[in-house]
């Protein structure tokens, strides 16, 4: 049986990740801050290490005993109202040096793959037509940055020793126990409050977390993954009116939305100080996943229609 180290193994995706490994057959060592009291210990194949912060000096190797692969999730990410004097280098410090004192550690203890989770905001914000893994990165946010960065970094190491590199780099993901932007969307949802999003025709890319799970472990596995960098998707685009429809169908009611010009909303946001904020609902984001498919022949288990229905429904019945 493989053994495979998982960090940020009690998040959001790390938990599904782990689940996935485990129905695969896989032994998982998740790797986490430090182990909650709630953590299940007694589940067969799953063993939960405490490693502390992630960063340079992070001692990896007691997680990393007999692992052959690795799946790194843990990361300092989006922060609202950062509070800190230099957000770039409190990214640094966890998702470059923390991402290389892993990888150094992984390749020293023979491991034979590692799969690193990185961001389709590497590419960018917003686009005019769908991103795909030969575009020139353009980071526009501190957290882009340091995960370019750390990408640069695992390559150049890549270069140089047996251990195999993948880079995934996925939109937002959505699915029950989805944290941040997503779950606000869901409570506006299921509050009924009218939403004057009806003429928005912006598209975007998202992957579903069981998408990502599935996606994540293929990884590991497959001989044609390593040295790629893939961008992932559900291979479906979808409009905000849309994705909130079939969240709310999830729900069992339907998305009270009314009509009011993008431009109207745009500038009504800047007036707010909330153009960051239109901007990631009003933009377009779309993703070319193909590479996905001809190379690995991979197609996402649930589909996105279905995936916003099993989201709503979380939230319902939570």
């Amino acid at each position: 049986m493989q053994k495979i180290l998982v960090t940020g193994a009690n998040g959001f995706v790390g938990k599904m990740v782990c689940a996935e490994l485990l129905a695969r057959g896989f032994e998982v060592i998740a790797a986490v801050r430090k182990v909650p009291a709630d953590a299940d210990v007694n589940s067969a194949g799953l063993r939960f290490v405490g490693v502390g912060n992630v960063d340079a000096d992070t001692d990896w190797d007691t997680a990393l005993a007999g692992c052959s692969g690795v799946i790194h999730l843990a990361a300092r990410a989006h922060i609202l109202n950062d509070d800190v004097a230099d957000p770039l280098a409190a990214f640094r410090a966890t998702n470059v040096a923390g991402t290389l004192q892993l990888a150094r550690s992984a390749a020293r203890a023979g491991v034979a793959r590692f799969v690193f989770v990185s961001s389709v905001g590497v590419n960018g914000n917003q686009n005019q037509r769908p991103f795909t893994e030969n575009d020139t990165p353009l980071p526009a946010e501190p957290y882009a940055v340091s995960k370019l960065e750390a990408e640069l970094a695992l390559q150049a190491d890549a270069a140089n020793c047996a251990m195999e590199l993948v880079i995934v780099r996925p939109p937002l993901v959505y699915g029950p126990g989805c944290p941040g932007n997503f779950l606000r969307l869901l409570k506006v949802l299921s509050s009924r409050i009218p939403m004057p999003f009806g003429a928005m025709r912006n598209k975007r890319s998202f992957i579903g977390i069981w998408n990502l799970a599935d996606f994540l472990a293929t990884c590991l596995v497959h001989e044609k993954a390593a040295g790629q960098v893939f961008l992932i998707s559900d291979l479906e685009d979808v409009t905000l009116p849309d994705l909130l429809r079939g969240l709310a169908r999830g729900m069992g009611s339907s998305a009270a939305l009314f009509s009011v010009p993008p431009s109207w909303l745009a500038k009504l946001a800047g007036m707010a100080g909330r153009s960051a904020t239109f901007d990631k609902l009003g933009g377009a984001l779309t993703i070319d996943a193909s590479r996905a498919r001809t190379v690995l022949g991979w197609t996402p288990p649930v589909s996105l229609a279905e995936g916003l229905q099993r989201t709503g429904r979380w939230y319902a019945e939570r």
